[in-house]
């Protein structure tokens, strides 16, 4: 018998950054590779991925990644990874990958090593084997992995949910889920987002009937926010376009590329004749489809509410609909982009989270997938914590035993031997990442803590010139500061400061050496007081002494 082991690199209490691993004695294979979006409070971080130290550290036993579908919270840490293990293979289904491939060009990345499958076609790794299974989600081509064992069949489920309605490309295979669940599942890895919410996600995810009453109630020009890969929500707004005469414009090369690549591959309708270039953005009958860059939500919006794009400029005319639930995090963001919005005078559509859901499992289909695969062990995983409680409590409603059921947290193994779960207390190393423009890995918590420290009370330099040989003060002490007063209305504070700055230099300037520690720690000291005496702030003060 193999010893199994299953845990999370990311992605368990937490939304996004997903990447699971299983390692079937020395063959390991990961599934999703994600990143997660920077709340407002990650000042100037642009997305997190997984610690992946312990893929390099056993890159000669991973076996690939598998992907489930063409999400950045399930392939959106690919581009940074690959540029670390090149030779890593990645496995997806068509579309998946063309997704993929669109973010590896913008990262430059040409030797990345894709392999295309296909639903319900086993893929052979010596006595392992993993079959992928088609399942219902908000991109086409979604599916889950069985991965067989001698020990039985770990699943692992990906997003998902169960609409008869989506067919073709977004359609559930519920015979071969049923299939696998007879032949016997060692562990069910099922996703927790929606589980608190009750009953079935469908058909509460349509948002249809809400496009087609946008268009007929509102006159004039409407623009869409958009996710740019939740494409069956993008299909009912062509849907509802059909019905209309109106002709849509798509800002944004990404997501141009996507939906032409998704109507010429078959997996979107539309007559792309109504697809009109950027010189039709003014006219009055046009649907602008607009959506966010992969690292920055809202980043394209904001841009646009601020003036400065130069093809599309906002008017009281306009009609603004948001066809996504605000991320989790973004709330603040969202909240100004919707007062400046309503300051503009435009009209605003708000697609509610709480209505109208995204393609996630609630409780019913969470029980119904339990119920097809039959699991001996239950893994909550895609969520924070409190969803993987319910998920769980999910599971004991539909009579798995709850030792049976597993809560980890990232880093945290659970280890098989013989078909029976040993609890060994292990762990590996996880953290996260976080990427800052092309700085990758170097923004931790300190820097974070600066940052914030500065966007709240600013900053103040205090500097200094002093005789290398007589030790006389040549020049300062002078105080800068940016972002904590204006100095103009200040001088008698400012010339306060400069004066205490020069007792403590004073203070520590011997006739043949200077204390150059005891300036620093002795300005910061009596200068940060002071200033919090007279101002309540606690500005960051920077203090530059230099000998000429």
């Amino acid at each position: 018998m193999s010893k199994i082991k299953i845990f999370s690199l990311g992605g368990l209490n937490e939304n996004g950054k997903n990447m699971y691993i299983v390692e079937v004695d020395q063959d390991i294979f990961v599934f999703d590779a994600g990143l997660k979006n920077a709340d407002d409070n990650m000042l100037g971080v642009d997305y997190i991925l997984p610690n992946y130290d312990y893929l390099k550290e056993n890159i000669d036993h991973v076996k690939g990644v598998f992907i489930t579908h063409g999400h950045d919270e399930q392939l959106g840490a690919l581009p940074d990874i690959l540029k670390d293990l090149p030779n890593l293979k990645i496995y997806g289904t068509k579309f998946t990958l063309e997704i993929l491939k669109e973010e590896l060009d913008n990262s430059e990345i040409k030797t990345a090593k894709l392999i295309e499958i296909k639903a319900h076609r086993k893929i052979n790794f010596g006595k392992n084997s993993v079959f992928p299974i088609s399942l219902s989600h908000s991109v086409p081509d979604t599916v889950g992995y069985v991965l067989n064992t001698d020990q039985g069949a770990i699943v692992y489920t990906g997003n998902f949910m169960f609409d008869p309605s989506m067919v073709g490309n977004y359609q559930t295979d519920i015979g071969k889920l049923a299939y696998i669940g007879k032949k016997g599942v060692l562990c069910l890895m099922s996703e927790s987002l929606y589980a608190p919410r009750k009953g079935f996600t469908s058909p509460q995810h349509r948002i249809q009937s809400l496009v087609n009453e946008t268009l007929y109630k509102y006159e004039g020009r409407v623009i869409f926010h958009v996710s740019s890969t939740q494409l069956y929500r993008i299909q009912e707004i062509f849907n509802s376009i059909m019905d209309t005469d109106r002709n849509i414009v798509i800002m944004g090369r990404h997501l141009e590329h996507l939906i032409h690549t998704a109507i010429d591959q078959h997996y979107m309708s539309f007559d792309k004749s109504r697809i009109q270039n950027l010189k039709h953005l003014n006219d009055k009958n046009i649907l602008v489809l607009v959506s966010d860059e992969r690292e920055k939500p809202y980043s394209n919006i904001k841009r646009i509410l601020r003036g400065y794009d130069k093809f599309l400029k906002l008017t009281d005319k306009d009609t603004i609909v948001f066809a996504s639930p605000v991320y989790e995090g973004m709330e603040r963001t969202v909240a100004k982009i919707f007062d400046n919005i309503s300051k503009i005078g435009a009209n605003f559509v708000e697609v509610s989270g709480k209505k109208y859901l995204d393609q996630h499992a609630s409780s019913e289909d969470l029980m119904m997938m339990i119920s097809l695969m039959q699991p001996k062990y239950y893994f909550p995983v895609i969520g924070e914590y409190r969803h993987q409680v319910e998920n769980a409590k999910v599971a004991l409603q539909v009579g798995m035993n709850e030792e049976n059921i597993l809560l980890k947290l990232n880093g945290q193994i659970a280890t098989f031997i013989d078909g029976k779960l040993i609890d060994k207390n292990e762990s590996v190393k996880v953290d996260d990442i976080l990427v800052d423009g092309k700085t990758v890995g170097d923004v931790g918590e300190l820097v974070l803590k600066d940052r914030e420290l500065l966007s709240d009370n600013g900053i103040v330099i205090v500097s200094a010139t002093i005789d290398r040989i007589t030790k006389q003060i040549l020049a300062g002490p002078e105080i800068l500061t940016r972002g904590f007063i204006y100095v103009k209305d200040n001088i008698d504070l400012i010339k306060e400061a400069e004066k205490i700055s020069l007792e403590v230099i004073n203070e520590n300037t011997k006739p043949n050496y200077i204390e150059f520690n005891k300036i620093k720690s002795g300005i910061r000291d009596k200068l940060g007081k002071y200033l919090y005496q007279e101002t309540e702030c606690k500005p960051m003060i920077l203090i530059v002494v230099q000998e000429v």
